[in-house]
Order: structure tokens, then sequence, then C-alpha cells
């Protein structure tokens, strides 16, 4: 009875999915799965569908797996483990809702609403994404143009660095003072020696002149 069965169901499936179906022997089949549904920026997902048919079948759940259709090396086309196990989880429980009869359409009907809600989280997830990154951008941009908000620890922290500050700057005035004030002396000193000089030499120029 469950070779008629599943020659039944075969024939089924291959008029439903021409291009999608591969049978791979009287007892294994592989199908290419879309969403039920498109989600925007999330196109051309696929996931290959492998079932393998024990002889109880349809009395218990056949083999399931899922497998990664690849048409490019694009990392968002390819399920995550924990999507994966949710869905094979999801499958199981609508498979053993079924027992006892065909139940290969009604899997693929099921991955292929699930796979569509699945898109609709990971688009969620971007949303969010960009949405936090765009407020942190704002609020850098917001930091930037009206400065660092004053608190006691930062309020301190400039008073201690700004009087440091001063008091640096000060000594180097008043040092630059002293040095001032020691070039003038100097000068001062200069001028009377030489003023000195002159004038004890004056007589006796005036002297050697008269002879």
């Amino acid at each position: 009875m469950s070779e008629e069965i599943l020659t039944e169901e075969f024939e089924v499936l291959e008029s439903i999915y021409p291009e999608e179906l591969n049978r791979i022997s009287d007892r294994e089949l592989s199908l290419i799965v879309e969403p039920e549904e498109p989600v925007s920026g999330l196109s051309d997902f696929k996931v290959t569908l492998r079932v393998s048919y024990p002889s109880e079948y349809p009395d218990v759940y056949p083999e399931v797996a899922l497998e990664a259709f690849k048409e490019g090396d694009t990392e968002d086309k390819e399920l995550t483990a924990e999507e994966e196990q949710r869905l094979l989880k999801s499958l199981e429980e609508i498979g053993n809702e079924n027992i006892g009869m065909a139940m290969t359409f009604t899997l693929v009907s099921h991955l292929r609403e699930q796979l569509t809600t699945v898109l609709l989280e990971r688009a969620e997830k971007i949303r969010r994404e960009e949405t936090e990154k765009e407020r942190r951008a704002l609020e850098e941009e917001e930091a930037r143009t009206r400065g660092t908000a004053v608190t006691v620890e930062s309020f301190l922290k400039w008073r201690a660095g700004f009087l440091a500050e001063q008091a640096e700057k000060k000594r180097r005035q008043d040092e630059e003072r002293m040095k001032g004030k020691e070039r003038t002396t100097m000068t001062r000193s200069t001028s009377l020696i030489i003023i000195f000089f002159s004038q004890v030499g004056r007589p006796k120029n005036e002297k050697k002149q008269s002879d």
C-alpha cells in the first residue's frame, strides 16, 4: 500500500513542481522551495528540501533535511543554524498532524509560509540595525556640535588644567620680566662705564691739545 501511495504522490508532485523537483530514487527526492511571498530587499531566497521516505510511510514521518540553494556566495541567502532548526521542528509538527496521509505537498506549502516569516524577521532586524546606526550617528553629530556635557568631575578636571596653564604662563612672564630687568640694568651699567671713561679721558686730551 505504501508503494502505491508514494508512487501516486511522486506523480502529483512532479506535475505541480516540474522544474523544482528532482527525483533521486524511488524513495527520495529533493525540491527547491521559495518563500510564499517575496520580501523587499531579500529576493531570490531559496532552499532545497530533501525528503527520504521509509517503508512505513505515510504512517511515519519521513526523514527531512534542509540545504542551502546557492546561486552565489551571498550569506543572507542561507539559513542560520537557529532558523534551520526552527523550520525543521515546525515541519515535523505539521507532518505528525498528517500521519497516515501523503504529506509532502503539505510540508512544502508550510515551508513556503515559514520561509516568508523568516525573511520578514530578517528584514525587520535589518531595519532595526539601520535605525540604531542612524541614531548613533545623530547622537555623535549632536555631541560634536554642542560639545561635551559639563559635569562636576569634568569641570574640576578642566579647572585644574586651566589653573596649571595660567601658573605656567605667569612663570614664563616673570622669567621674561626678570631677563628684561637684567638686560636693562646691564645696559645702564655699560652706559655709565662708557660715560665715566669718556669723562676721565677728556682732560688729558685737552691738555695735550693745549701743549
